[in-house]
């Protein structure tokens, strides 16, 4: 006779709420990121709402959670199109010795969900979300930056549909290359996971692996980090289904600008947001400007 198998551990439960951080009310957690916390907090001289992103380094290589936030900063203070999330302030207390406490950046509170909490239905209603998630990239793209990692959760969607980019963390100028790789590996392009020069052409990889998954119920197009050093030849030759050969509802044009955006080559790909947004633009509803 077997022995009765004990139940799962419960999960540990979260750490209880600061009452403020730098001076703003904590009201409630968000959620979680890269060595972060987010937070929705209230100015107590205005009572108005924002979100708030904390990082605690705890170790000396968290320093570059830091630095990612002070990017974000940089990147996002300017930004004014509405479908880019704009940030509004930067705080860092410092230690006695060197080194960073704490850091804080304050940002706009987005009213919406990530498309990987509630994805799109329809392939209308997809196109219709990558027409906005594309425009507001061309908008970063005005600046001169990149935002080197598109995915399912750092675009928002609100009941009217509205859509907004977030998480500049590993944004960079047009034609930088990185010291070391960055990006999420469902969804970066081969020029990242090679750390050679980046480009606007990187962002419609991103883009269009996000599109993939949100046509294909969820499916990930495989990338040179995803398979061994023996298979990569399926992401330069696109040895993978398209989407219209796992959704039959997508049209064929819709699949081929998918495909063209996944091309190995940057060169290859759409040459620009305004290409892909035209390219879209036919299988959505009108609604998306």
């Amino acid at each position: 006779m077997s022995s009765p198998t004990s139940p799962p551990p419960s999960p540990a439960p979260p750490p209880p709420l600061p009452k403020s951080v730098f001076g703003y009310e904590v009201v409630e957690r968000l959620g979680e990121g890269a060595h972060s916390t987010i937070y929705v907090v209230s100015d107590p001289k205005t009572s108005q709402l924002y979100a708030l992103k904390h990082v605690v380094p705890t170790d000396p290589k968290h320093q570059r959670f830091v630095d990612q936030l002070e990017t974000e900063f940089k990147v996002s203070r300017v930004f004014r199109h509405p479908g880019l999330r704009k940030c509004l302030d930067l705080k860092v207390r410092k230690k006695l010795f060197g080194g960073v406490a704490e850091a804080a950046m304050l940002m706009e509170l987005v009213d919406g969900v990530p498309l990987d909490a509630a994805p799109p239905r329809g392939v209308a209603a997809v196109a219709d979300v990558f027409v906005r998630a594309a425009t507001a990239l061309a908008a970063v793209h005005h600046y001169r930056w990149l935002h080197c990692d598109t995915k399912p959760n750092n675009i928002m969607r609100d009941a009217a549909g509205n859509v907004k980019v977030i998480d500049f963390g590993q944004a960079c100028l047009a034609g930088a290359s990185k010291q070391r790789i960055q990006g999420t590996p469902d969804f970066i392009a081969p020029e990242q996971a090679r750390c050679d020069q980046l480009s606007y052409y990187t962002d419609v990889y991103n883009l269009g692996a996000t599109l993939y998954w949100a046509l294909t119920s969820g499916r990930r197009v495989p990338t040179m980090l995803t398979v061994g050093k023996r298979e990569r030849d399926v992401v330069r030759e696109q040895k993978y289904p398209a989407p219209r050969e796992l959704n039959p509802d997508v049209p064929a044009g819709l699949s081929d600008l998918v495909m063209a955006c996944l091309r190995g080559e940057p060169m290859h790909r759409p040459q620009g947001m305004d290409e892909v947004i035209r390219g879209l633009r036919p299988f959505g509803t009108g609604a998306a400007k």
